[in-house]
């Protein structure tokens, strides 16, 4: 799933119009990466869980998302374009039936080239393989496991199991395919989902299969044991310093060129503005 998006991580992180359901802290994927770019932001997602309104492009990615794990409840034979479309449309409705505040987002007038937008993605999609010919395994994999005294959640897009055994890890992406500076942070992902596959199943994927639907690119990896033995090791780090940090309250700001696209500035002394009291760890943490 996209990164960074409160709506597609299995995080508990507001957004407008919704209930936040406190759960024990765990290192996902977008918690990660915003604890490395950021640790104070990490903070105001993670354990103040500040309300962030999600952009067109994040909603989008969740209607597109929620139209594809529909898609493979379908029978093979009924997975045609046609189909997903209108799975498009239903997953939209549902989408602003459960918050409202999504279509004042998006605007009654731009609903119709936001549905469209979203079946262009989908048309990639056909591009780039054929739902019909196989099932998947399992779609929109939940995973909270503790494993190397790390804490893991997420949701893996899809796991596809062959008739021989082996195992793919595909997410859809649903921006534009990175330039090779890019492709070790769009793996990160992809790592930390192959470790949780290896954890439960007790296999090593066989290939980590990113699609971008926006230029109909591939990304695929074949991962070792070795390497997510690795891995798992660099989780164990970034874990043991998001605790310290929580124990502490020590979550300093960094400033990059992804503030820009920051919700919380006016809560960042780097931009002139106040860093709120700490409400403390969460219900449950031990130090």
């Amino acid at each position: 799933m996209d990164a960074g998006s409160p709506q597609q991580t299995g995080d508990d992180t507001a957004t407008p119009g919704s209930s936040v359901v406190r759960r024990p802290l765990a290192l996902s994927p977008s918690r990660a990466a915003d604890f490395k770019q950021c640790p104070l932001l990490y903070r105001y997602r993670a354990i103040d869980r500040f309300p962030e309104t999600p952009t067109p492009a994040q909603t989008r990615g969740t209607v597109v998302h929620a139209a594809l794990e529909n898609l493979f409840d379908m029978p093979a034979e009924l997975r045609t374009q046609e189909s997903a479309d209108l799975l498009v449309e239903g997953a939209w409705a549902a989408l602003c039936e459960a918050d409202p505040l999504l279509a004042e987002i998006i605007g009654e007038s731009g609903t119709d080239r936001f549905v469209a937008d979203a079946q262009k993605l989908i048309a990639t999609y056909y591009t780039m393989e054929n739902p019909t010919a196989f099932e998947a395994d399992a779609c929109e994999e939940h995973v909270e496991i503790t494993a190397d005294d790390v804490a893991m959640r997420g949701f893996i897009d899809r796991i596809d199991v062959a008739p021989t055994g082996e195992i793919r890890v595909v997410d859809y992406k649903t921006g534009r395919s990175p330039g090779e500076a890019y492709e070790a942070k769009a793996l990160f992902q992809m790592k930390f989902y192959a470790l949780a596959v290896l954890r439960i199943r007790g296999v090593v994927p066989a290939r980590l299969q990113l699609m971008y639907l926006s230029d109909g690119q591939q990304l695929s990896y074949t991962p070792d044991r070795e390497e997510l033995e690795r891995f798992a090791r660099t989780l164990k780090a970034i874990w043991t310093a998001i605790r310290a940090a929580v124990a502490t309250g020590d979550f300093r700001p960094h400033r990059s060129r992804q503030c820009r696209m920051c919700e919380h500035q006016h809560r960042c002394p780097e931009f002139g503005g106040e860093i709120p009291p700490y409400p403390g760890p969460p219900p449950g943490f031990t130090g």
